[in-house]
């Protein structure tokens, strides 16, 4: 395996925006990935990417934390919200649309979360239409129709009237939404609990549930679990990450029985302790020091090690990352587990992964060192071979997962700096210490393999294709 390090010299200008970005500051680092393509997303905060294949084209929906810059296509000054790129020729991505977002800095604004899905595959919509499924701030969940992604067009308000909001998820196949919504105005102990809607038919938002652990609901006492991140549905079962960052849960949910609810309750959808139990299988309790950002599930993964025993050589598999939260280190070490599942009523870490601190210095480099997410597709092309980590200052890390006992990077793209990069500051005595560094918060991939990287610290999208062994491999 070789590293490179190359200086992306090209710049290329499009209308709203710069495909290339700013003129680079410093060189790309990587090992075994490589840089197809970047857009600086007019220097916006990023937080998620997600790319829609709608007919022949790819486009990528980004969805940014609050802030206000100039928006060139239409001349004005716009507060952050959505991006919106035809990334068809990822060598030159072409900025199409900016939908606005909430006022507010960093996570109180923007429009941070996307989802779409095609009329074509939910059970009651338009099937000529594509839908955009977006948190409005932390003050609503909104549907937007991006059928033409160049004109968006808002479509309905799902719930409002919050104060915060998360990653959602959305089920194009049923229609199943679990909107990550506030629910202290429904008396909640928690800012982040899961409101459940059908939205199989979009321009008309049915409400099924609210949802939660026990001890966040209405009326319970002592102190109540962390709030959720985000769900993952996969195979009738729903993966419920809480915690982010410390005292995680990762819950697993029966599919069927939380829409449905326990039939002999008399008012079975009611957020009592019973009825949020009803639809448990299995519950890991984290140790306080790590929490539940994401919840991958890696399903039927052929242990090739285990290949001479009589029994558990197929197992299933969450990752499940705790999400780095300060700069430069001041935290405990962050870490993404490998939790088997198999037995799903007694979920069990079995192994992790981290990036070592060393050569790279990433605790000295700026902002945060350590995991945020991972990628959340299952497209087939990586799907039980690869995953992607967003990793801050550390870019995107491949980690090769084909034995989940004994998980390996296999490689690694940490973009350049621009001027359009921010700075990150520590505070060293009461005086702060800052320093410009790359915040990769995101990652996603498409159906052609190829990994979107969305920057924190404004310097935009990042497009790279992994260029090692497993490129070519299947799953063992």
């Amino acid at each position: 395996m070789t590293r490179v390090r190359s200086l992306v010299a090209a710049t290329l200008l499009v209308a709203g925006g710069a495909a290339l970005g700013a003129a680079q500051s410093a060189a790309p680092e990587a090992q075994n990935m490589r840089l197809v393509g970047q857009h600086d997303l007019q220097a916006r905060s990023a937080y998620q990417p997600l790319v829609h294949k709608q007919g022949d084209r790819f486009i990528a929906y980004v969805g940014h934390h609050g802030g206000l810059r100039r928006n060139p296509l239409t001349g004005r000054d716009e507060l952050n919200g959505t991006s919106i790129l035809d990334v068809t020729d990822a060598r030159a991505p072409r900025y199409l649309a900016h939908i606005p977002g909430a006022p507010g800095e960093a996570e109180e604004g923007g429009a941070s979360m996307v989802r779409v899905c095609a009329g074509a595959t939910l059970p009651r919509a338009d099937t000529s239409k594509t839908y955009l499924l977006r948190t409005m701030g932390n003050l609503s969940h909104e549907i937007w129709d991006v059928s033409d992604p160049a004109r968006p067009a808002q479509l309905t308000t799902i719930v409002a009237g919050l104060r915060q909001t998360h990653k959602n998820w959305w089920e194009c196949d049923t229609g199943i939404a679990y909107l990550v919504s506030d629910g202290r105005p429904a008396g909640w102990r928690t800012n982040r609990m899961t409101k459940i809607y059908d939205l199989g038919d979009p321009a008309h938002p049915r409400f099924i549930r609210d949802f939660g652990l026990t001890g966040q609901e209405p009326g319970a006492t002592g102190t109540a679990p962390e709030g959720v991140h985000g769900p993952i549905a996969r195979a009738n079962r729903v993966y419920f990450a809480y915690g982010t960052g410390s005292k995680g849960v990762l819950q697993i949910v029966d599919r069927a029985k939380l829409l449905a609810g326990d039939p002999a309750s008399s008012a079975p959808l009611e957020p009592t302790p019973a009825n949020l139990k009803y639809p448990q299988i299995g519950r890991l309790d984290m140790s306080p020091d790590w929490g539940g950002h994401t919840s991958f599930p890696i399903l039927g993964m052929r242990v090739g090690e285990f290949g001479p025993n009589t029994r558990g050589v197929t197992r299933d598999f969450v990752l499940l990352v705790s999400e780095s939260l300060k700069n430069e280190c001041q935290e405990p070490r962050q870490l993404t587990f490998l939790v088997d599942v198999t037995n799903e009523s007694t979920p069990f870490s079995v192994a992790t992964f981290q990036v070592p601190e060393k050569p790279g210095d990433f605790c000295s480099r700026g902002g945060r060192f350590g995991p945020h997410s991972s990628n959340e597709s299952f497209a087939p092309v990586h799907y039980g071979k690869l995953v992607f980590l967003a990793y801050f200052n550390a870019g995107v890390r491949a980690v090769d997962v084909r034995d989940p006992f004994r998980p390996r990077e296999a490689g690694y793209f940490i973009p350049a700096t621009t001027s359009n990069t921010d700075k990150r500051c520590v505070d060293v005595g009461g005086t702060p210490r800052c320093k410009v560094a790359i915040q990769t918060n995101n990652v996603e991939i498409d159906d052609r393999g190829l990994i979107y990287l969305a920057d924190r610290a404004n310097t935009g999208l990042h497009i790279v294709e992994f260029t090692g062994e497993l490129r070519s491999l299947s799953p063992r």
